[in-house]
């Protein structure tokens, strides 16, 4: 038997301690949080995503009664890009969450392990990793690609 180790590497920053464009990006995630429909868990997450055309997408869950009919935030943007943008690599993905109080999470939250997957696909399909910035009041975690979230997965480049 051996034991294996696998190692992560997450930075942390304040928002205002990010580069103009990735402030951005994280502020139209918060405002995407507005427009999620989220009638039944209360939990409101918006995403927006960079692209490398400078294009910006956005999404928010959808939820709906015929669980699990809806989609997640950072799908939603993913899917959206790909279907106006199809051969366009995706550069950038930042994630916020609002609480069922309606208050931005003071931690962030992280994808599902769905999102991940189809994060995965994504990086995959244009050979290269994602940024990934995920929003919490208190601080938000950085990461170059998804696989430092989900560093065993179905596909590899």
């Amino acid at each position: 038997m051996k034991e294996l180790l696998l190692h992560s590497t997450f930075v942390e920053y304040l928002l205002e301690e990010l580069p103009k464009e990735e402030q951005k990006l994280v502020q139209m995630a918060i405002e995407a949080t507005d427009r999620s429909y989220a009638n039944y868990s209360k939990f409101h997450v918006g995403a927006a995503l960079l692209l490398e055309n400078g294009e910006i997408i956005i999404g928010c869950n959808q939820e709906n009664a015929a669980f699990p009919a809806g989609i997640c935030a950072e799908r939603t943007a993913i899917f959206a890009a790909g279907a106006q943008y199809p051969d366009v690599p995706v550069r950038t993905l930042a994630i916020a969450a609002r609480d069922p109080k309606g208050e931005l999470t003071a931690e962030p939250v992280s994808p599902c392990g769905t999102c991940r997957q189809v994060m995965i696909e994504t990086e995959t399909r244009f050979s290269q990793p994602v940024r990934i910035l995920l929003y919490g009041r208190n601080r938000i975690l950085a990461m170059n690609g998804i696989r430092h979230l989900m560093p065993l997965s179905f596909t590899e480049f």
